[in-house]
C-alpha cells in the first residue's frame, strides 16, 4: 500500500490529501498539523473578531471528523514535526507529549506562510497579537472584550481587514503604516479613495510612520513611532508574512529566489517523491513570466490540487497566477488583478492607464452607485496588464472577468468586444469595463 504524508492541513495540504484520495482510493493518508483547525479559513479571522461569525470552528470548511469518516483521511491536529529524513523517508513527530515515526512514500509539504514579527522593542508584551491560525482569532477576541484603544500595525489586507472588524465593534482604531498610503499594492488613485473611507468611520491614519517601540510594564500600553506616541491596550502586527520554510531547508529542499521553495509546475522539489505547495512555494506570474510569491486561498488550493493529482504518475501543471485578490473596507468592495501600474513600470513596462468613474446600474434605475476603475495596458501591443476597481457594488464580478482575459493573453480590442451582458437593475449599457477600453484605447 502507498502511504502518503502530508505536512500541513490548511487549503494546500486538504486538497492535495483530497485529489490524492481520488485518484487512490487503496492509499494510505495522514495529514499533520500544527494548530486544531484544518481546512479553515485565515481570511475569515476579522469576520469572527468582528462577531459576524459566532463560533470559530464555522471558519473550518471541513472538521478532521469528516476527513477521516467521508474520505479515509488520518487528521493529526496539534501535531509538530520534529524530523524529516528523506533518505529513509520517515517522519518523526510529537503529538501529546509523544514522539512517534511514521514512513511514506509520497511527502507533500504545506506548511503554509507565517506573519513576520519585526523586531521591535516589547514586541513580546502582552495583548500583541499576530493573525494566522483560528486560535489567533480566538485570543484577539476575547482580549478585545477588556480593551478600548487598538493599534494596528500595517496596512494591508489583515491590518485593513482588522481596523474595519474592531471599529465596527465600537473601538478607537488607529492604524500605523510605514509607507505613505494603505493597501500600497493598490495604485495611489485607489489607495486614497479607501483612506478617505477610513477617515469618515473614525479610523485614525497614521501613515508613513515607523513603530520603533512597543511600551508597557507586563502588558502593552503605548505604541512609539518615529513621530508620535499612540496609546494602545491591544496591538495586532500585520506587516505581511514569509513562506515557512524552516522545515523544507533543514530537510535539503531548493529555495526559489523569493525565498519560498522551488518546484516544477508540477509542486515537484528537488528531492525525489517530495512535492511542495500553497504558501511555502512559489510559483510564477502570468503577465511577467517571473518567479513570484503571492499567498491566497484560491493558488493555495490548486497548488494543492495539482499536488495531489500528481503523486501517482499524473502531470499535471499549474500554470501560474495573475494576484487576483479582493478585500473590503466597510461599504467598500474592493478588487484587483494582474499588475498595477506601478508594477509594471517597476518591471520595466511601458504602459498606458485610465481611471475612469462609471454607474453601476441603467442611470435612472433605483440603487445605481458608482465605481472607480483603473485599466493598465502594455503602451505598444495594447496587452492587458492588469485592473483595480473600488465601489460598494460590482467590483468582484468585473475583476474575475478581467483575470479571465488576463489569463487568455488578450488585448484592448479583446476587452472590448467581449459580451458582457446588459440588464438596468445590473449593468448600464455600455459596462464600465467596455468604457475603460474605449477611452485607453486604440481599438483596432
Amino acid at each position: 500500500m502507498v502511504r502518503v504524508i502530508v505536512v500541513g492541513g490548511g487549503a494546500a495540504g486538504m486538497s492535495a490529501a483530497s485529489r490524492a484520495r481520488k485518484i487512490k482510493p487503496d492509499a494510505e493518508i495522514t495529514v499533520f498539523e500544527k494548530s486544531g483547525f484544518v481546512s479553515y479559513a485565515p481570511c475569515g479571522i476579522p469576520y469572527y473578531v468582528e462577531n459576524l461569525v459566532d463560533k470559530p470552528e464555522k471558519l473550518q470548511t471541513y472538521t478532521p471528523e469528516f476527513f477521516k469518516e467521508k474520505r479515509s483521511i488520518d487528521v493529526h491536529i496539534h501535531s509538530n514535526i520534529e524530523n524529516v529524513d528523506p533518505a529513509s523517508k520517515t517522519i518523526v513527530y510529537v503529538q501529546d507529549g509523544t514522539s512517534k515515526s511514521l514512513q511514506w512514500d509520497k511527502l507533500v509539504i504545506a506548511c503554509g506562510a507565517e506573519p513576520i514579527k519585526p523586531k521591535i522593542d516589547g514586541i513580546w508584551l502582552a495583548n500583541i497579537f499576530t493573525v494566522k491560525f483560528i486560535e489567533d482569532g480566538i485570543r484577539i477576541r476575547d482580549a478585545a472584550t477588556r480593551t478600548r484603544n487598538i493599534v494596528i500595525v500595517g496596512g494591508g489586507y489583515i491590518g485593513v481587514e482588522m481596523a474595519e472588524a474592531f471599529a465596527q465593534t465600537g473601538k478607537k482604531v488607529t492604524i500605523v503604516e510605514m509607507l505613505p498610503h494603505v493597501l500600497s499594492n493598490l495604485d495611489l488613485e485607489l489607495s486614497r479613495i479607501i483612506e478617505d473611507e477610513f477617515l469618515k468611520k473614525g479610523v485614525i491614519l497614521r501613515l508613513g510612520e515607523k513603530v520603533v517601540e512597543f511600551a508597557g510594564k507586563d502588558t502593552v500600553s503605548k505604541v512609539v513611532t518615529d513621530k508620535g506616541e499612540y496609546e494602545a491596550d491591544l496591538v495586532v502586527v500585520a506587516v505581511g508574512f514569509r513562506p515557512k520554510v524552516d522545515l523544507a531547508q533543514k530537510i535539503g529542499l531548493e529555495l526559489g529566489v523569493t525565498g519560498a521553495i522551488e518546484t516544477e509546475r508540477t509542486m515537484e522539489t528537488n528531492l525525489e517523491d517530495v512535492y511542495a505547495c500553497g504558501d511555502c512555494a512559489e510559483t510564477t506570474h502570468l503577465i511577467t513570466g517571473e518567479k513570484t510569491w503571492i499567498p491566497l486561498g484560491p493558488t493555495a488550493n490548486k497548488m494543492g490540487y495539482t499536488a495531489g493529482n500528481n503523486l501517482f504518475g499524473e502531470k499535471l501543471k499549474f500554470p501560474g497566477v495573475l494576484g487576483t485578490a479582493f478585500t473590503k473596507a466597510f461599504d467598500l468592495q474592493i478588487a484587483r488583478t494582474g499588475l498595477t501600474e506601478a508594477e509594471a513600470r517597476k518591471g520595466g513596462i511601458q504602459t498606458s492607464a485610465v481611471v475612469i468613474k462609471a454607474p453601476t446600474r441603467a442611470h435612472y434605475y433605483p440603487g445605481n452607485d458608482e465605481i472607480t476603475l483603473k485599466v493598465v495596458s502594455e503602451k505598444s501591443t495594447g496587452k492587458l496588464l492588469g485592473a483595480q476597481c473600488i465601489g460598494r457594488e460590482g467590483t468582484v464580478g468585473r475583476i474575475n472577468a478581467f483575470a479571465a482575459l488576463l489569463y487568455m493573453k488578450a488585448r484592448i480590442k479583446d476587452l472590448f468586444f467581449t459580451d458582457f451582458g446588459y440588464a438596468p437593475p445590473f449593468a448600464p449599457v455600455w459596462d464600465p469595463l467596455i468604457q475603460a477600453s474605449r477611452v485607453i484605447g486604440p481599438i483596432r
